[in-house]
């Protein structure tokens, strides 16, 4: 029986399927998944199920996703754009730096819908205000490449809306092909505002739609983001395989608390967010991380270093927001120290990258181009020492 709603779904990868696509299924969406990666895309051709599995700790529950198509954008563009045109929602999980190769295809689907209704846009990236850059993308495609008349009754050809997503995938198996084991927890936030008068607010169980999204982009970001990637960067450094053996080691456990406890510190004063529901929060995702269940290699968690170094992510982007209000940010400091030595690691261009920076950089000029603070900023001169610090020992 055809489904009634179509969702496209950019990115074929665990959080697509484990995570996106399983939400929409369960919402009654026929999924489109669209991908530039051949194996994936082969796979999901040729299987018609796949299976989810959410661990806790009170046991396992399996779902069979199933009722969804897939295609290469690298060998069938228009029909991507066929299908963005002709569906309800499209939505992506790619990472942030390749939104802006996934802009082409909405930016002509938007021209060429003839729904009476607009397509809801939701990028589920870890980044604050993913949609927000996304619709930049696509709108400057629109502007320089298409009929730029077409911004002119944009709202009612697409709805941006920005959401905050939290799930941990862990690694793997070797054998596990389509099928993705996920944690049983998750929080999705969507932006409801952009959906007001005639925005055709999608229906997916699940995702919690909230007036101002703020405050979840942020205390997710800097609460899983900030304790996942300092327990990554430092338990690489110490020698560490997995995240959870991060955790164990009472030292880093304790260092990564403190790095939370500044977050939580600005959490609480920033978004007016209850003292004990944060520090509830915080408790949650500790176990969560700890939780050997949820096996994560410390190599995969803190991969590309660089973006996870930049302005507004999980250690400037607090630690700047800390420094503005006159308070302490020691901890994060340490976890930017331990980031900057995560260099040359295999399979990882950007940690290749990072040391080329340092190496050829002085440490102001490296601080710049890696943290993009202006040096008139106070956390520009708390990173500085950092830097050379870490420049002096490598």
């Amino acid at each position: 029986m055809p489904y009634e709603k179509k969702a496209v779904h950019f990115g074929g990868g665990n959080i697509g399927r484990g995570f996106v696509a399983e939400f929409l299924h369960n919402s009654g969406y026929e999924v489109v998944f669209v991908d530039v990666m051949d194996a994936i895309i082969d796979k999901l051709q040729a299987t018609p199920s796949y299976t989810v599995t959410e661990i806790a700790d009170d046991g396992e529950r399996k779902f069979t996703i199933d009722h969804y198509r897939a295609i290469n954008s690298k060998y069938d563009m228009p029909k991507v754009v066929e299908e963005i045109a002709s569906a309800d929602v499209v939505t992506c999980a790619v990472g942030p730096n390749i939104l802006r190769f996934v802009a082409e295809p909405v930016a002509k689907a938007i021209e060429a819908r003839t729904l009476d209704y607009p397509l809801a846009v939701i990028a589920c990236e870890n980044a604050i205000n993913a949609t927000t850059t996304w619709r930049g993308f696509i709108e400057k495609y629109i502007e320089e490449k298409l009929n730029k008349d077409t911004l002119k009754t944009i709202d009612q050809r697409a709805r941006y809306a920005n959401s905050a997503i939290d799930r941990i995938v862990p690694t793997q198996a070797a054998d596990a092909g389509l099928n993705v084991t996920i944690e049983k927890f998750f929080e999705w936030c969507v932006e409801e505002k952009p959906f007001e008068n005639g925005g055709n607010k999608p229906e997916i169980k699940g995702v919690h739609y909230v007036e101002d999204l703020q405050p979840y982009i942020e205390r997710k970001l800097f609460t899983v983001n900030t304790s996942h990637a300092a327990a990554a960067y430092y338990g690489y450094n110490r020698g560490k395989k997995h995240i959870h053996e991060s955790m164990h080691d009472k030292e880093i456990h304790d260092i990564v608390r403190e790095c939370v406890k500044e977050t939580a510190h600005l959490i609480v004063n920033k978004h007016g967010i209850e003292v004990q529901e944060q520090a509830d929060y915080v408790e949650k995702i500790i176990a969560r991380i700890s939780n050997p269940a949820l096996e994560d290699v410390v190599e995969r968690v803190g991969r590309a270093p660089l973006r996870k170094l930049s302005r507004n992510e999980r250690f400037v982007g607090p630690a700047a927001h800390l420094i503005e209000r006159g308070d302490d940010c020691t901890a994060l400091l340490g976890a930017i120290e331990m980031a900057l030595r995560f260099q040359n690691v295999e399979g990882d261009d950007e940690s290749a990258e990072l040391a080329k920076i340092l190496k050829e950089h002085s440490a102001e000029e490296a601080t710049s181009k890696i943290t993009g603070l202006d040096k008139e900023h106070g956390l520009y001169a708390l990173i500085v020492p950092v830097v050379k610090k870490v420049q002096d020992s490598t």
